[in-house]
C-alpha cells in the first residue's frame, strides 16, 4: 500500500506559483490580473487570489497548536463549543426571570441582564435569578457604570447565600467607562480609578466571572473597518490592564479580569482573521506584563453588528447576521450574541428573538461548527489574512500608544474622529454603490412599503450636536440615508413612476433596463420595465399612458445617437427624460438639452435626491 501511494503521488508534479498565474492569465483573456484577481482591502493591504504552503511556512503562528500561546488557533483544545447568549432588558425582575427561564429551554446557555441602577438590591437579584442554576449558565450584567461595584457586591452575596462553587460561576459585569465617554461625550474616566480595583477584589473568589469589559462592538456598530476594530480594542484593553496594574492589581489577575465584547461586521473572511489575530496580539501584550500563559488568553463575546442592517427588506438582515455569526464561530470565540433582524425599527419581537437564537443553533446542530477545534486551521488564505490584518492593526495600536494610550486618545477625540471619518467614507461609498447594501442600494424590493416601520434613532445620534466635554461618535447605519429618501418618497402625494423606454439592441436594452429599475427603485419609485418598442414615439406614448414621471431610454451606446434626441423632443417636457448609460455621444445629447444620465459611475444617492427635488418631493 505504501508503495502504491508513493507511485500515485509521484505521477503528479505540483505546479509552481508562476504556472498558476500563467493559467489564470489565460482564463482572464487579456483582463488585468491586478484589477480582477487581487483583493484590495479597506484595511490598506492587498490579498492574492491564491496562496501556497511556502507562503505560510514563514509565519510563526502556524506552528502553534490550539490552546497554546499565542492562541491564534483558539483557547479550546477539545471542541469549538461556544455559548449562545441572549440579552434581556430588566424593567420588572419577575418578568425578566420568566423570560430567562423560557429561553434557557430554547437553546440559550448565556444570559445578559440589563439592570436599571435604581433597582439594584438583594431582593431584585433574588427574584431575577430565581430558578436559574448559576453554575450551569453564563451570567452577564450591565448597569450604570457608577453602580457596577454595588451590583457586584449584591451578586457575591447571592452566590454565597446559594453556596455555589466559585470556580463554576461564569460571566461578567460590563464595567467600561471609556465606552460611555465615546458614546455620550461625558468624561467618565475617573470612574475606573474609583471603582476598578475594588470591583476586581470583590469578585476575586470567582476566577471566571470577569469585572472589566472592553465593549469594542460599539466601534463596529459605528462603521469601523476590521483593522480599526482590532487595533483600537487592543489599545482599549491595554489601557485598562495598565490602569489596573498601576492601581496595585497583580498583572496576572488584572489580565484574567478583562473580557472583550467585539463586534462582527459583514466581511466574512476578514472577520475570521480578526478574531484569530485578536487572540494572538492580546497574548503578546499580556506577555509584557506577566509570564502567566493562562492570563494571556483573550476571552471574547462576539456581537453581530447593526451598522449594515436595514429597515427595508429586513429579512435580509438574517443573511447578514448569519454570515457574521459563522465568522465568529469558525474563529473560535467563547460566546455570540445575534442581533434580531428587526433591531433597526422596533423592539425585538418573540419571533425575531427566536430566529436569532436559531441562527446559532443551526450552526451547531446542522453544521457542527462546535465540534472541530480551529475550523479555519489549514487554510493558507486565512493564515496569510490573519497575519496581514494583525500587522495593520498593530500599527494602529502603536499609533494610539504613541499618543499616550487609549484614554488620552479618547479624551483628545482622536478615536472618535477616526471612526466618524470611516463612517462618512462608507456612507459616501454606499451612495456611489461602491459598497453594496443588498435590498437597499442594490436589488431593492420594488413593491415594498414601510407599513409604518420607522427607523430607531440610536442614542448617540439623538443626543444631537450639543457641546460635550469629550467628542462623541456621530454615526448612523449605512442604509439610513437611503431609507430616509425612500420614506420621503413614500409620503409624497403620488408615487413617482419610472418607465423604461427599451429600444434597439436586445442585450443592451435589457441590461440597462434592469440596471435602471434597480437604481430608481432604491428611492421608492414604481418602475415599469418593457420588452421593447419599435419606435421611440410608441414608447413615449405608452409611458405617458402609464402616468410616467420619468422616462428612461435604454439602448446601446451607438444607438443613442439615433434614438435619444428624437425621444427627448417627442416627450417635450411632459416627464423627466433620463439616458441609461454614459455613451460617447453624451456631449451631443447634452447640447440637445438632455440633462439626466444614470450609470455605474454616478452618485446614486445624490442623483435620487436631485430627482426627488425635480419631482417636487
Amino acid at each position: 500500500m505504501a508503495n502504491t501511494k508513493e507511485k500515485l503521488f509521484a505521477d503528479f508534479t505540483a505546479p509552481t506559483a508562476q504556472e498558476w498565474i500563467d493559467k489564470i492569465q489565460v482564463d482572464l483573456k487579456g483582463a488585468d490580473y491586478q484589477k480582477k484577481m487581487v483583493w484590495r482591502t479597506n484595511e490598506g493591504f492587498s490579498m492574492q487570489p491564491f496562496y501556497r504552503k511556502e507562503d505560510v511556512d514563514k509565519l510563526a503562528t502556524v506552528n502553534a497548536l490550539p490552546g497554546e500561546f499565542p492562541y491564534v488557533r483558539g483557547n479550546k483544545t477539545a471542541d469549538n463549543e461556544w455559548h449562545v447568549r441572549q440579552d434581556i432588558k430588566c424593567e420588572c425582575p419577575k418578568e425578566a426571570n420568566a423570560k430567562a427561564l423560557d429561553i434557557l429551554n430554547k437553546g440559550v446557555d448565556s444570559l445578559g441582564f440589563n439592570i436599571p441602577a435604581d433597582k439594584i438590591s438583594a431582593e431584585y437579584v433574588e427574584t431575577l435569578l430565581e430558578g436559574i442554576y448559576v453554575e450551569c449558565v453564563e451570567l452577564n450584567f450591565t448597569t450604570c457604570q457608577a453602580h457596577c461595584l454595588e451590583l457586584a457586591k449584591v451578586l457575591v452575596a447571592y452566590f454565597e447565600k446559594k453556596g455555589v462553587n466559585p470556580e463554576k460561576v461564569e460571566g461578567s459585569i460590563s464595567f467600561d467607562p471609556l465606552q460611555k465617554m465615546m458614546v455620550k461625550g461625558k468624561d467618565t474616566a475617573a470612574l475606573f480609578t474609583t471603582f476598578a480595583k475594588d470591583l476586581v477584589e470583590t469578585l476575586a473568589a470567582y476566577p471566571n466571572f470577569r469585572a472589566i469589559t472592553v465593549n469594542a462592538y460599539t466601534l463596529t456598530d459605528n462603521g469601523a473597518y476590521s483593522y480599526q476594530d482590532l487595533g483600537y480594542a487592543l489599545a482599549w484593553g491595554n489601557e485598562y490592564l495598565n490602569l489596573l496594574v498601576e492601581a496595585g492589581v497583580e498583572p496576572c489577575v488584572a489580565a484574567k479580569n478583562i473580557k472583550f465584547n467585539l463586534g462582527i461586521n459583514g466581511v466574512y473572511f476578514m472577520e475570521i482573521a480578526k478574531f484569530r489575530a485578536a487572540r494572538m496580539l492580546w497574548a503578546q501584550i499580556v506577555a509584557q506584563y506577566t509570564p502567566c500563559k493562562e492570563a494571556a488568553k483573550m476571552h471574547v463575546c462576539a456581537v453581530t453588528t447593526t451598522y449594515n442592517m436595514t429597515v427595508f427588506d429586513s429579512y435580509v438582515n438574517m443573511l447578514r447576521s448569519q454570515t457574521e455569526t459563522m465568522s465568529a464561530a469558525i474563529a473560535g470565540v467563547e460566546s455570540i450574541v445575534v442581533t434580531p433582524f428587526d433591531a433597526p425599527y422596533e423592539v425585538a419581537t418573540e419571533f425575531s428573538e427566536r430566529m436569532a437564537r436559531n441562527q446559532q443553533l443551526l450552526l451547531k446542530e446542522e453544521c457542527h461548527l462546535d465540534r472541530m477545534v480551529d475550523v479555519a486551521g489549514g487554510s493558507y488564505f486565512i493564515e496569510e489574512l490573519t497575519n496581514a490584518l494583525a500587522g495593520q492593526a498593530w500599527k494602529l495600536f502603536l499609533a494610539v500608544e504613541e499618543e499616550g494610550g487609549f484614554l488620552a486618545a479618547v479624551t483628545a477625540g482622536t478615536i472618535q474622529a477616526a471612526i466618524n471619518a470611516t463612517d462618512k467614507e462608507r456612507h459616501a461609498n454606499a451612495g456611489k454603490r461602491k459598497e453594496f447594501i443588498l435590498g437597499t442600494n442594490q436589488f431593492p424590493n420594488f413593491t415594498e412599503v414601510s407599513e409604518g416601520k420607522t427607523p430607531i434613532t440610536p442614542c448617540a445620534a439623538c443626543c444631537g450636536e450639543e457641546e460635550t466635554p469629550v467628542a462623541k461618535l456621530q454615526t448612523s447605519r449605512l442604509a439610513s440615508e437611503f431609507e430616509n429618501l425612500r420614506l420621503t418618497t413614500e409620503k409624497a402625494a403620488k408615487q413617482p413612476v419610472a418607465f423604461m423606454l427599451t429600444i434597439g439592441n436586445l442585450a443592451m436594452r435589457q441590461a440597462r433596463a434592469q440596471f435602471s429599475c434597480n437604481f430608481l427603485a432604491a428611492a421608492g419609485y414604481k418602475v415599469i420595465d418593457n420588452l421593447g418598442f419599435p419606435t421611440v414615439e410608441e414608447g413615449v406614448d405608452k409611458a405617458l399612458e402609464a402616468g410616467a414621471d420619468i422616462v428612461v431610454i435604454c439602448s446601446s451606446d451607438d444607438e443613442y445617437a439615433e434614438y435619444a434626441v428624437p425621444a427627448f423632443q417627442y416627450l417635450n417636457g411632459r416627464a423627466m427624460f433620463v439616458v441609461a448609460g454614459a455613451p460617447a455621444c453624451a456631449e451631443d445629447l447634452k447640447a440637445a438639452g438632455i440633462e439626466n444620465f444614470i450609470h455605474v459611475r454616478v452618485d446614486q444617492l445624490k442623483t435620487l435626491k436631485e430627482y426627488n427635488a425635480k419631482l417636487g418631493i
